[in-house]
């Protein structure tokens, strides 16, 4: 599962915040990774001020095989705190909807050999 970390012009971009959203991410989703391509995640300041507080934005978008992308997004007063929510939110949507895609597969009709084999029940 490959992670890719994405930031607007007020955030910068360093490895050490790289690093922290590739543990949140594979802490919170890493049990999900035979399910999943790549990870996208996407962090702004909706306030557009370089130091400004409480409008930190995480958006994450988990691309998973065979399904349509999985999104969440979470804003927090701390951009390490939508991170880490944002990371927790996903798990849950994955749980949802993985878990929709197996039971999906795991409720298919019975295949019926002759479909006239039953008229009789309808003949009087």
């Amino acid at each position: 599962m490959q992670i890719n970390v994405n930031t607007d012009r007020t955030i910068s971009k360093s490895p050490g915040l790289e690093e922290h959203v590739q543990t949140v991410v594979n802490g919170a989703i890493g049990r999900f990774s035979d399910h999943l391509t790549s990870v996208e995640v996407h962090l702004s300041n909706e306030n557009r001020e370089k130091h400004a507080d409480g409008g930190n934005s995480c958006m994450m978008e988990a691309r998973v095989r065979g399904y349509q992308p999985v999104v969440v997004h979470e804003h927090a007063e701390e951009l390490h705190q939508s991170i880490k929510n944002a990371g927790g939110k996903l798990a849950r949507a994955l749980d949802s909807a993985l878990g929709r895609l197996q039971d999906k597969n795991k409720h298919t009709s019975p295949a019926i050999d002759d479909p006239l084999s039953d008229k009789h029940l309808t003949d009087s």
